[in-house]
């Protein structure tokens, strides 16, 4: 597949922006006092609100990564085709 050097910036932009807000985020899950049993924060166990958010976390993270990755490589290998 080719990507046009558009898509590649696009591509990479997603991968940036992802971690630009999802740490934002899983900073105000953590602050939330709806993460932890005595609705004091760090006081342990978390409650499911905290564990729920946290997967949607790490896989928006994941999924992020991997966008901007293949947006590097598709931006890599444009700039190998124009001379």
């Amino acid at each position: 597949m080719v990507l046009s050097r558009s898509w590649a910036i696009f591509l990479t932009g997603v991968g940036v922006w992802t971690w630009v807000i999802w740490p934002r985020f899983a900073l105000a899950i953590w602050n939330d006092p709806r993460s932890w049993t005595s609705g004091k924060v760090g006081d342990w166990p978390a409650t499911g609100f905290l564990w729920v958010h946290a997967l949607l976390i790490g896989a928006s993270l994941a999924i992020g990564t991997t966008v901007g990755l293949l947006g590097v490589r598709a931006w890599r290998a444009a700039r190998r085709r124009t001379p």
